[in-house]
Formats: structure tokens, sequence, C-alpha cells
């Protein structure tokens, strides 16, 4: 690691802004975030590092250590609250942040989530809690969130089945998410993405992983580290001080429906990697939809997106594969099956973004999905999913005929009733 005196244009913390900056990083592997976290404090012999250690998770508690480069200032160990890592995190995390930003109003501050941690929980409590009345963004300001990639490890780790609990590692006893789930997580609410080291197949493999990461994420900024010679200085540079966090940014699985990026359509290999957008303005048949669900699945390491099932006509469906797993789920109604009262309770990105592509017949229901993997055949990608389309003699069906077709998602997408004296509030979170 290569380190040498900050030139004042340099230094993080010379801004117009006299609030503490907060850098969130979060990584599955723990070693390559460490080593992460260590270039900066090198580089910055003001910043503060907040870490929580869940070694002792299961004698019920979590182990909190403040240290700067100098080496440890506290170090605590917080009983388990709830039995829940979330819960504790929420409930020592921001008092912790708020604590240091007041006591050291000069330093910057370094927050390294555990490896189960999603950035997006963490986001979610910093724009919702008050820590003593206040948001904690009254006493810092929230720079970015920074995930960095094992390349050794991702590409297995994005394909394993396992789940936290058989892998001793869940976060609470209810916690039933897979490996793979967390890791696609971490990477989607980046701002920045650091690829960190090399690859155990070679330098093309480690290219391959690096654009593996800007498919599935193509909205953040992504950074390759050599961790055989890391320049912290640069590192520094690259990670903070970049205000990239936009914390009105939607959850991935409706950034099509905002109006957002929700991917690229790259149909030719680059090292392999293909990714596929799959775009369409007539409703799938639930039951060929169903039949080739493992087909359409079966060679990608990553699909997302939003569906449109002919029998459930009003009811935007969630599309979200990982780590061999393909869940479904409700995002709430279509615009055009939204009574216009309900309309003020939508933000403003989707109502704009359904008026640009608005349809007379079907308004703005439509599919949209991609799909990104090694080696995929795109064209029979989309051969496969437009198959599942109806085709013009089951549009004539008309949506009362539709209702009836034989739906194996029939009662998996409940919507709750409109209420007339509330807004819909129904397909703004994932």
């Amino acid at each position: 690691m290569s380190t040498s005196p900050l030139a004042p244009s340099d230094v993080t913390t010379a801004r117009a802004d006299a609030r503490p900056s907060l850098t969130v990083l979060s990584g599955f592997w723990t070693s390559a975030t460490y080593a992460a976290a260590r270039a900066l404090l090198a580089a910055d012999p003001s910043l503060l590092l907040v870490r929580h250690d869940l070694a002792d998770l299961r004698a019920g508690t979590v182990h909190r250590v403040v240290r700067d480069v100098g080496g440890v200032l506290e170090d605590e160990r917080i009983a388990l609250a709830h039995g829940c890592v979330s819960c504790t995190l929420r409930e020592d995390v921001l008092p912790t942040l708020a604590r240091l930003a007041r006591a050291h109003p000069r330093r910057d501050l370094l927050l390294m989530l555990p490896e189960v941690v999603e950035p997006e929980a963490v986001a979610a409590v910093c724009a919702h809690c008050l820590v003593d009345g206040q948001p904690i963004t009254d006493l810092l300001t929230v720079d970015s969130y920074v995930t960095v990639v094992d390349a050794e490890h991702l590409l297995d780790g994005l394909a394993r089945t396992d789940d936290l609990r058989s892998l001793g590692i869940a976060a609470a006893d209810n916690d039933d998410r897979a490996l793979a789930d967390v890791l696609v997580r971490q990477i989607e609410y980046a701002d920045t993405l650091v690829l960190w080291g090399h690859s155990r197949d070679g330098v093309h493999d480690t290219d391959r992983l690096a654009v593996l990461l800007d498919r599935m994420a193509p909205w953040a900024t992504r950074i390759r580290v050599d961790d055989d010679t890391v320049d912290a200085n640069l590192l520094t540079r690259q990670l903070r001080g970049t205000l990239r966090h936009r914390p009105e940014t939607p959850a991935v699985l409706t950034r099509g429906l905002e109006g957002h990026v929700l991917g690229v359509h790259e149909p030719h290999p680059d090292c392999g990697i293909v990714s596929v957008v799959f775009r369409a303005r007539r409703p799938f048949h639930p039951r060929r939809l169903h039949d080739v669900l493992e087909e359409v699945n079966a060679e990608v390491v990553r699909s997302r997106g939003h569906v449109w099932l002919a029998s459930q006509p009003d009811t935007v469906v969630a599309w979200n594969f990982a780590g061999g797993g393909l869940a479904l789920g409700g995002l709430g109604r279509w615009l055009t099956a939204l009574p216009d009262p309900y309309w003020d309770g939508v933000s403003d990105h989707r109502r704009l973004t359904a008026a640009l592509d608005w349809d007379p017949y079907y308004g703005d229901r439509h599919q949209h999905l991609v799909l990104i993997g090694v080696d995929l055949d795109p064209a029979h990608l989309h051969r496969t999913l437009a198959g599942c389309l109806l085709t013009d003699a089951e549009l004539a069906d008309g949506e009362d005929g539709w209702r009836r077709y034989d739906d194996p998602f029939a009662g998996c997408f409940p919507l709750a009733a409109l209420d007339r004296t509330d807004t819909d509030t129904e397909g703004e979170t994932a």
C-alpha cells in the first residue's frame, strides 16, 4: 500500500458543507472490505472507522469498534436487540454516528457494515429514523454507498443456492435470505462498486467479472483495485468526497416503473457476458410463462424486472432471480387500474414515465425484464419469452376472458382493497 501527504486540493474534508461526511462501506467478503477501509484510513489520519463485528452473534452480542489510523478509540460489546442484527444496528449505528459527528465535527466517518447487512436497509434508517428528535442528516452528509466485491469469490457467490441460516450467519431467526440475494442487493444499491483483487482463474476471468458488474449495475461507478499494490490516496479520491448518493433513487425492482435504467441490452458477448433486455406491450399467458421459467433462467446469473400477466391485469408483478431461485411478488397496481383520486399518491417520476409510453388500450401495462449471464443466447431467450405472450386471437378474448385463463400464480399477488379516504401507495416499494 502506498501513501503520500495529500495536497490541499485532495483533502476530502475541505468543502463548503461543514458537516462531517459519511461513506458507507459494504461487502460480503470481510477481508476485502476491511482492506479497502484500511487503505482509506491510511490516506486520511482524521478519518474515523465504525465497524460492527458479528463473530459473537451466537453469544447474543455485537462487537462495535471505532478506530482511526492510529488505533482503537472505542471497543464495546452490545447486547443483541430482540435477537435481531438489523434491530441492533438500527438502535446503535445512528446514535453512534450522531455522537461521533457531534464530538468530532471536523472528522469524516466511514461506516463498515457487517457482511450480511444490506446498504439499502441502512439508507432507509438514515432517511426515516430520528436521533434525539432530529434527522441524522442534520449532523452529517451521506456522501456515498460503496460496495467492495472480492474478485476471487464473486462468481461462485452469485451462483450459490445456500441461505444464510444454513451458513450460520443469518441476521435473525426469521432471516430466510439466500447468499446470492444479499450479494445482488449490495451490488445493485451501490453508488460505487470496487472489484478487489484478482480471479484465481486469471486476467481474462477478472475482466469478465468487471463486465458482469457493469451489466448488473450500469448506474454505479466501477473501480478496479489490484490488491497487491493499493494506492491509498488514489482510492480515497475515487471513493470519498464524490457526493454520488441520491436518496431519491427507487429500489431496483421499481426502477423501470420510475423511468430509471433497469439494465442495458448488450446481446454480443463481452468476455462472455451477455445482457438481454426484453420489452413487450402485450400480456403473458400465465400457464405458458410458468412452464418456461426454469428454461429462461437456466443459464442466467441475474434477472430482474416486472411483468404483466393476462389473468391478473391489474397487478404489476415483480421478477427477481439470483442464486438459482426466482421470486415473483406484487408491486401494486398498474396506473391504468388505479382510479384517478389515487394518482396523487404515486410519484411524479412514475406518472411521467407512464404518460410518455401510454397505450390507448392497455395504458401503462407492459413487460420489462433484464437477463444477465455468461454465454447466453439472446435470440433464444427472446423467442422463448415472446412465445409466452398472448396471440392475436387471445388478445381478442379481452380482459374478462383473460381472467379465466389457467393461472398457476392465482392468489400469489393479492392487491389491497382501495380505500377512498387514503392515497394508494402500492408499487412505491419493492
